[in-house]
């Protein structure tokens, strides 16, 4: 069953909510703008709109759900966050340990705290472990997943506001596309997105083609749903090669 809207993923997890800008992708985070409609409805756990907000009483949530699951962990926030304490994270990844049924997708833009905190652990086999590349200035953010032992390494480049350029994909497993989305949305060239593409191809990994946003294909704004996903006549779903996955 899918409980999540992200075309990705299956479920979201969010043991701490709230984040800040940190490059020029999160401008117009659709995380902020949501948290703070939530707290605007009184909603359980955004009582601190979008502050960084730790939420220990959802550590139990991932043992409630019997079935495999894809599970986003930190939809609404990022995992290394500088505000996060590394014995929380510690419960975080117990958690994680402890449901291998599950796989778990942790994208960050914080690599260097993600650096520091895997420099003394290990992380578990069942997680998906990836940051973002929103343009060529956030490439180094590659260099530094490369070198941690992961199971799948993952780049979700989104929202793709410039062109990333040449990238060295060597130990990356899968590759995420997407335009932006939303009022302020910036637009993505299709050629940005060509360029990944074809790199993928090249390179032999597993390309995902996660929405235009609002902009289309033609350069002509409107909503997200009627772009679509369709990109060089078709949609893109792949994911990393099967005996890469547990």
């Amino acid at each position: 069953m899918k409980y999540s809207k992200i075309e990705w993923t299956e479920a979201t997890w969010n043991p701490s909510t709230g984040c800040n800008k940190v490059s020029a992708g999160c401008k117009n985070c659709y995380a902020e703008t949501m948290a703070k409609r939530l707290k605007a409805m009184g909603a359980p756990g955004y009582e601190n709109g979008f502050e960084f907000t730790l939420m220990p009483e959802r550590l139990e949530m991932p043992f409630k759900i019997k079935k495999a699951t894809k599970f986003f962990v930190n939809s609404m926030s990022d995992l290394f966050h500088e505000r996060m304490p590394f014995d929380f994270l510690d419960k975080v990844f117990e958690v994680i340990r402890h449901t291998p049924q599950h796989s778990y997708q942790i994208l960050t833009k914080r690599e260097e705290i993600l650096q520091d905190y895997c420099s003394s652990r290990m992380i578990p086999d069942n997680v998906w472990l990836g940051v973002s590349v929103e343009s060529a200035k956030t490439k180094h953010r590659i260099d530094i997943l490369r070198t941690i032992p992961a199971r799948i390494r993952f780049l979700s480049v989104e929202p793709l506001i410039a062109d990333v350029g040449t990238l060295d994909l060597k130990g990356i497993h899968w590759v995420i596309v997407g335009g932006e989305s939303g009022a302020k949305a910036r637009p993505m060239r299709p050629e940005w997105a060509l360029n990944v593409q074809k790199q993928c191809d090249e390179q032999g990994i597993a390309f995902f083609f996660k929405q235009w946003g609002a902009w289309g294909e033609d350069g002509v704004k409107r909503s997200k749903k009627a772009n679509g996903r369709i990109f060089l006549g078709r949609e893109w779903n792949e994911e990393p090669a099967k005996e890469s996955i547990l």
